[in-house]
């Protein structure tokens, strides 16, 4: 696809769910992926089951230092970075009044620093070359109350709040940057959360959630193919944008 094919590409969070869906996706079209994890085993796994085969670079997003290295890496062995995912995202519910300090520093880490950590980086690259898309996935929780989640939805908030704002920096260099931002989707994570995944299709009224219009579950492959969407050439005039994935379940 226009815009992917031979770009290199860093998606971080690639080791399994949407992170891996994504690189998969991308590997699909063209992209030349550098897989990046903190989970070395979910990474190697990823890797192997990428088109045309891929770089795994175990990293952490919270790292200023590592990351800065791990753009090095990207660059001196596959070439400039055309395009970065940022798929990489840590869970934790229940009331507020019962969330430790240790998880909420966790969530704001990887889901909000990470992201700015990442798009430093674009921007310092990126900018200067005037071309590149930068995709951050947050989550439709950033956008509408959800009972149970109050500071995940605060750390994806400020995931897409940083993605837009950096998107607005970046315009006039010829970078873009947008937000997709998933509903209920099938992956490790949804399934550490709830023993029922299928309940959320119906909702549950008690927590004023309404379900899901579509009558079914997000699929990682759903995002994923949002996200190259937004990162083909179709999307060209697309910037600062947060494309929900949710199956209307935030009714917008």
């Amino acid at each position: 696809m226009d815009g992917i094919d031979g770009a290199v590409a860093v998606v971080t969070g690639a080791a399994s769910g949407v992170g891996r869906a994504v690189a998969l996706d991308l590997a699909r079209h063209g992209a030349r992926i550098a897989a990046v994890d903190i989970d070395p085993e979910g990474l190697a796994q990823t890797v192997r089951s990428l088109e045309g085969g891929g770089l795994a670079l175990a990293g952490d997003v919270t790292d200023t230092g590592g990351v800065e290295a791990l753009f090095d890496q990207v660059e001196a062995e596959l070439g400039p970075v055309a395009l970065v995912v940022n798929a990489a995202g840590t869970l934790a519910t229940g009331p507020l009044a019962e969330c430790s300090d240790q998880d909420w520093h966790r969530m704001l880490a990887v889901n909000a620093t990470g992201v700015l950590v990442i798009g430093r980086e674009v921007a310092r690259r990126m900018g200067p070359r005037g071309r590149g898309s930068l995709i951050t996935v947050a989550s439709n929780a950033a956008g509408v109350p959800r009972a149970n989640m109050a500071a995940y939805a605060a750390t994806k908030a400020a995931a897409v709040a940083l993605t837009k704002s950096l998107g607005l920096e970046l315009a006039p260099l010829g970078v873009r940057c947008n937000v997709v931002s998933p509903g209920s989707t099938d992956t490790p994570m949804l399934r550490a959360m709830t023993p029922d995944p299928q309940a959320l299709v119906t909702g549950d009224p008690a927590h004023f959630k309404v379900g899901i219009p579509l009558g079914r579950l997000g699929q990682p492959e759903d995002v994923a193919a949002a996200v190259r969407f937004l990162a083909s050439d179709a999307a060209r005039h697309i910037t600062m944008h947060e494309l929900y994935v949710d199956g209307g379940a935030t009714l917008r």
